[in-house]
C-alpha cells in the first residue's frame, strides 16, 4: 500500500479552515489503497499524530516520519494547505527537490495563483474578463478620493496574498475607505482594490486527469451577508446552489473559461475558479488552487452533482500526481 500524507494547517489565518478541509480529504481517502497520515504544517511544528494522540515529528530533511524505530516515507503528498507555505509555492518547491510528488499545482504557478494581482496580470492578455483594478502596497501614499474616482463607489479593498475573505471589505463611501485599507493591510502588505460587479456570482472547480481537464458544475453563491465573506463562506450565512441557477448558455461559457484559465496557468490538481456574470458576461475574481474542502465548501458539493464521489476523485489525482511526476 502507498503512504499519502494528507497536508493541513499553514502559518496565515486560514489554517483552521485547513485542518476541516485535510479532515475530509483524510476520511475520503481509499483505506483499502492508502495508509493515510494527517500532517499538521503549523509554526508551532510539522507533526503528525496516530490515534492515540502520540506526536511524532516531520523530518524536514527527506519529509519522512520515525514510528516506533521505523522510517516512513511518502508515495505522495495530497496538498491542502491554504496560505502560505503551502499554497505560495513553499512547500512545493521543497517536495519538488525532495521529488516526492505533491497534488497541488507546482511551486511557479502557486506562487502567480496566490498572488491575485500577478494571476489577473497574466490571465488579460488572454482575453479574460476581468474588473477594474488598482493596487497598493504598505507605506504608499494614499488619496481615498482617487480611488474613488478611478474604481468607482462601492469598491472592495482586498488583501492581495489572502482567502477565506480574510482582510476583505466593502466599501460604499470615501470615509470608509481608510478603515478598509486598515483591515486588509493587517493581513498582507500588498492589497487589491477592485471594482464593483453587480451580478450572479458562480465558481466552477476542475481538476486534470492526464490530458483531459474536468470541469465540474458551476456552483450559484447567494449570501445572506453584503457579499461572500467569512460568515457567509463558513458559518452558514448563504445559500450555496449546485447546478448554479443560469442558463445552458452561460454554464457552457463559464465552463469554458475556467478550462481555458486551467491551462493557461498550467494548473494541477482540484483548483476552482470564481465569476461574477456583470452584464450577463462572467468576470473572473481569482483563482484558488487549494481550495477549501470541508463539510461547508465548494467542491465537495460540485463532485457530488457530477455524480461522482469524493474518494474516486481523490484516487484519481494521487494516482495521475504519482504517475505524471514519475514519468
Amino acid at each position: 500500500m502507498k503512504n499519502i500524507a494528507v497536508l493541513m494547517g499553514g502559518y496565515s489565518h486560514e489554517w483552521e479552515i485547513s485542518m476541516k478541509s485535510g479532515a475530509v480529504i483524510a476520511q475520503n481517502l481509499d483505506s483499502d489503497l492508502y495508509n493515510i497520515y494527517s500532517v499538521a504544517i503549523l509554526k508551532e511544528g510539522w507533526y503528525y499524530k496516530d490515534a492515540t494522540g502520540e506526536r511524532y515529528e516531520i523530518n524536514k530533511n527527506d519529509f519522512s516520519l520515525s514510528i516506533d524505530g521505523e522510517k516512513v516515507t511518502f508515495d505522495c503528498c495530497y496538498n491542502t494547505i491554504h496560505g502560505t507555505p503551502g499554497e505560495d509555492g513553499i512547500i512545493q518547491a521543497m517536495l519538488e527537490l525532495l521529488h516526492i510528488p505533491q497534488t497541488s499545482c507546482d511551486y511557479y504557478q502557486s506562487a502567480i495563483t496566490f498572488n491575485k494581482r500577478d494571476c489577473i496580470a497574466i490571465l488579460k492578455p488572454w482575453n479574460i474578463t476581468t474588473g477594474r483594478h488598482m493596487y497598493l502596497n504598505q507605506g504608499d501614499s494614499i488619496d481615498a478620493e482617487i480611488i474613488a474616482r478611478n474604481i468607482g463607489l462601492p469598491c472592495f479593498v482586498k488583501a492581495n496574498r489572502s482567502g477565506s475573505s480574510f482582510g476583505v471589505s466593502k466599501v460604499y463611501k470615501v470615509k470608509d475607505m481608510d478603515a478598509a485599507l486598515e483591515n486588509a493591510f493587517s493581513v498582507d502588505n500588498e492589497i487589491i482594490i477592485e471594482s464593483f460587479l453587480d451580478g450572479v456570482e458562480v465558481s466552477v472547480g476542475a481538476y486534470q486527469i492526464d490530458n483531459e481537464i474536468k470541469v465540474l458544475l458551476p456552483t450559484e453563491i447567494v449570501s445572506e451577508n453584503d457579499f461572500f465573506d467569512y460568515e457567509a463562506k463558513y458559518q452558514g450565512k448563504s445559500q450555496e446552489i449546485t447546478p448554479a441557477r443560469i442558463s445552458e448558455d452561460h454554464t457552457n461559457a463559464v465552463q469554458d473559461i475556467t478550462r481555458r484559465i486551467y491551462q493557461v496557468l498550467k494548473l494541477k490538481g482540484l483548483a476552482r475558479a470564481d465569476f461574477i456574470f456583470h452584464n450577463n458576461i462572467p468576470h473572473f475574481i481569482e483563482v484558488n488552487t487549494n481550495p477549501g474542502m470541508s463539510e461547508e465548501s465548494i467542491i465537495p458539493q460540485q463532485i457530488k452533482a457530477s455524480g461522482a464521489t469524493m474518494k474516486n476523485v481523490f484516487t484519481q489525482i494521487i494516482e495521475n500526481t504519482i504517475k505524471h511526476h514519475n514519468s
